[in-house]
């Protein structure tokens, strides 16, 4: 029992950390508050879930669904930087209208792919045992996603992209367009959010119009838990601290609610998580004066 609670923990942290990858790319890489993903997670599932649901290939569906998650990063990009709307605010308009968008592809609140072909029973039919099936996707994704991710950061428009994050004046005293380098940058970041979405509702056999909502808390809390328990000494550390971190969230959640948490109190726990690794440095520095002050006093 502790076993299969253990890998279905495991797989939905690999599920959910390339929406966590994606959120790392706006949040840390362009220092950019995008609540776009919170209607492009669930853009990529209604995607997917209506494609496959027609009888459509699931491949074809998936990739689909990354780019309709990248049209979306797109559109939230230049109502930024075309329309001088702020972040926060334009996140927050593309956010509303995707909640209409998903219902219209979705055409009611959830559909289902029960018995349908997704690209985890094609796994299976290569030969994958079915209870395995799932890990193995997620494992050979978020490899790709992390090594790609790690190469296109190093390349020019990457670091360009990083630069524009770090200092933005600067990057553009040099002649890189700022602007171009946001919209690249939410591109990408909604295509792992909306890839995320695609896969998550293949392995839950089902798109619910209201599942992104606290999609940017879970992220953020997974980004954060990565960065402090597995560090971020360089791109390629930080983007596999970021998977840990999606992995070691999904663990805490699946223990406290074995341990007889109320599903209703999950996002009371959610915020308390976020709250206590934002809080962490100065908890330890507080803590570590204490401790050098108390050896003081008894020295004295």
């Amino acid at each position: 029992m502790y076993l299969s609670i253990f890998l279905g923990t495991v797989e939905q942290g690999l599920l959910w950390s390339l929406m966590v990858l994606g959120i790392y790319m706006t949040y840390r890489v362009l220092d950019y508050a995008d609540l776009t993903v919170e209607g492009s997670f669930t853009l990529g599932a209604a995607m997917a879930a209506r494609l496959i649901f027609d009888g459509y290939d699931p491949v074809l569906a998936t990739l689909l669904a990354i780019f309709s998650g990248a049209i979306a990063g797109v559109i939230t990009g230049i109502l930024h930087t075309q329309f001088r709307i702020a972040p926060l605010l334009s996140g927050i308009l593309s956010m509303i209208a995707l909640y209409s968008i998903n219902l219209r592809i979705i055409g009611k609140a959830n559909i289902s792919l029960l018995r349908l072909d997704t690209v985890i029973s094609k796994i299976t039919a290569m030969g994958v045992p079915e209870d395995w099936s799932v890990l193995v996707m997620g494992i050979f994704v978020a490899a790709a996603v992390v090594v790609i991710l790690w190469l296109f950061l190093n390349t020019e428009i990457g670091l360009a992209m990083r630069a524009t994050g770090d200092n933005p004046q600067m990057i553009r005293s040099l002649g890189a367009n700022t602007n171009v380098m946001k919209i690249i940058g939410l591109s990408l970041s909604n295509a792992l959010v909306a890839l995320s979405g695609a896969l998550v509702a293949q392995y839950q056999n089902f798109a619910d119009v209201g599942m992104g909502i606290g999609t940017i808390v879970v992220g953020l809390a997974s980004v954060i838990i990565g960065e402090v328990l597995f560090g971020t000494k360089s791109v390629i550390r930080t983007l596999i601290a970021v998977v840990l971190g999606s992995l070691v969230y999904r663990m805490v959640v699946a223990g406290v609610l074995q341990m007889g948490l109320n599903p209703n109190d999950l996002r009371l726990l959610t915020a308390l998580i976020v709250t206590l690794a934002l809080a962490s440095p100065i908890l330890k520095e507080k803590i570590r004066n204490l401790l050098a002050s108390k050896r003081s006093e008894d020295n004295a």
